[in-house]
């Protein structure tokens, strides 16, 4: 059957109107790009938001997106509990939009059950699934951090009970087979990156039923500024950050960073920290990020959090784009953002984010979680300003949403396994 001519269901774990994370942004832009094209789409985002006079679901921007009003118990199994009755009312809604193809970018919130009950509603249909982190992998917030801070590099019932004790070795065991048996229900399984797929291969899937599909922007306005000579003449370099506030994103180790700059190259750098939810953090966290920002002084300015729409012109105020974050991050949107602006990238030298960045050609990496490695190359950012232009003009074109559509169609009429 023609790609175009199939009804296409993407579920999503959340709606970018309230939850606006890489995955559910992912999700949408795809789901937007096929009803811009006129093709036969619909959209379901589950949704913390109250039902309307209890119903399971409601409509949200016209009748093909779709609020799925549920949650998801069970943190360990992901599993659906206290509304395990609506699911009569997800197969009836399944059954009425008869899809050809669903594709999910989730099963968290969702419950992990959902993948089956799609299979058995609709056993004909093409079912895809978007990993875009490893929480069926690792039970700690699938980080695969180990409780001590250290990187994991392989989940293990024995190795998972040393990071909680108080879950036994067998009920490790036995979540593995739970979450695979579901897994089971999916035709084909896409990753954002290479590095993604290569640690779910190594955890039991098929390597020949997971494709490598980056996830694609829309064509924004592109930073045409910032380079050349104005690169040599300007006297502060800006860094700017861009993302969630949280232990994982390494802000700590990018202030680290900036206490260790000579005091004559800290008077020539700007930081910039867009981003949310420092107050959320745990206490001593808050304190660590407070303390340290006491000695930077006013080096570093937190600029809030920021809309997506936003990031070009933000982007266009910065020099370079810094991802410090101390987990195997799989492909952070804002690599992409800042690569599609011409704004090359400080990264750490793990996961998604070495393989996004080339080092030494639109870019550099660091060694992760180590903040004297990070000033050195701020430091050499400083001192040779012309690095930033020849790596501007290194840098590649991005995948474009358009592109990234025609990739996953492939994969929806079979022309990918």
């Amino acid at each position: 059957m023609n790609a175009l001519k199939k009804r296409t269901l993407i579920i999503s774990h959340g709606h970018p109107d309230f939850n606006k994370g890489g995955a559910e942004v992912a999700a949408y832009n795809l789901y937007s790009a096929m009803r811009n094209r006129g093709e036969d789409a619909f959209f379901i985002a589950r949704t913390s938001q109250p039902p309307h006079g209890g119903a399971a679901f409601s409509s949200r921007n016209g009748k093909r997106e779709i609020l799925f009003h549920t949650t998801m118990d069970d943190g360990f199994l992901f599993s659906n509990l206290k509304t395990r009755h609506l699911w009569q009312e997800f197969r009836d809604l399944l059954t009425l939009i008869k899809p050809d193809v669903v594709h999910l970018h989730h099963f968290f919130l969702l419950g992990i059950e959902v993948l089956t009950e799609v299979r058995n509603t609709l056993p004909e249909a093409r079912i895809v699934l978007t990993l875009h982190e490893y929480l069926a992998i690792c039970h700690n917030k699938g980080l695969m951090i180990k409780t001590n801070g250290k990187l994991c590099y392989g989940a293990s019932a024995r190795d998972c009970y040393n990071c909680f004790t108080s879950v036994q070795p067998g009920d490790f065991f036995l979540r593995e087979k739970y979450i695979k048996s579901h897994f089971d229900a999916v035709d084909h399984f896409i990753s954002p990156s290479q590095f993604l797929k290569q640690r779910y291969v190594e955890w039991g899937i098929e390597a020949s039923r997971i494709s490598v599909i980056e996830n694609g922007l829309p064509e924004t306005a592109s930073n045409t500024g910032n380079g050349g000579l104005e690169d040599i003449v300007k006297t502060t370099k800006t860094f700017a950050f861009f993302g969630q506030i949280n232990p994982y994103k390494g802000i700590d180790i990018l202030l680290k960073a900036v206490t260790l700059l000579p005091k004559a190259i800290r008077q020539q750098v700007r930081i910039e920290i867009h981003g949310a939810n420092l107050e959320q953090q745990e206490s001593n966290y808050q304190e660590k990020v407070k303390k340290l920002l006491k000695q930077v002084g006013k080096v570093v300015i937190f600029q809030g959090a920021y809309e997506q729409h936003e990031m070009p012109a933000l982007l266009d105020a910065a020099d370079w784009a810094v991802v410090p974050s101390i987990w195997w991050e799989n492909s952070p949107v804002v690599i992409q953002e800042a690569l599609a602006a011409k704004v090359p990238l400080i990264v750490s030298n793990i996961g998604g984010m070495c393989e996004k960045v080339r080092d030494g050609v639109d870019g550099f990496h660091f060694r992760h979680g180590n903040p004297a490695d990070l000033a050195t190359i701020i430091e050499r950012c400083v001192m040779q300003p012309t690095i930033r232009a020849k790596m501007s003009e290194n840098i590649k074109p991005i995948l474009k949403l358009e592109e990234c559509l025609a990739m996953h169609q492939k994969v929806y009429a079979c022309e990918i396994a």
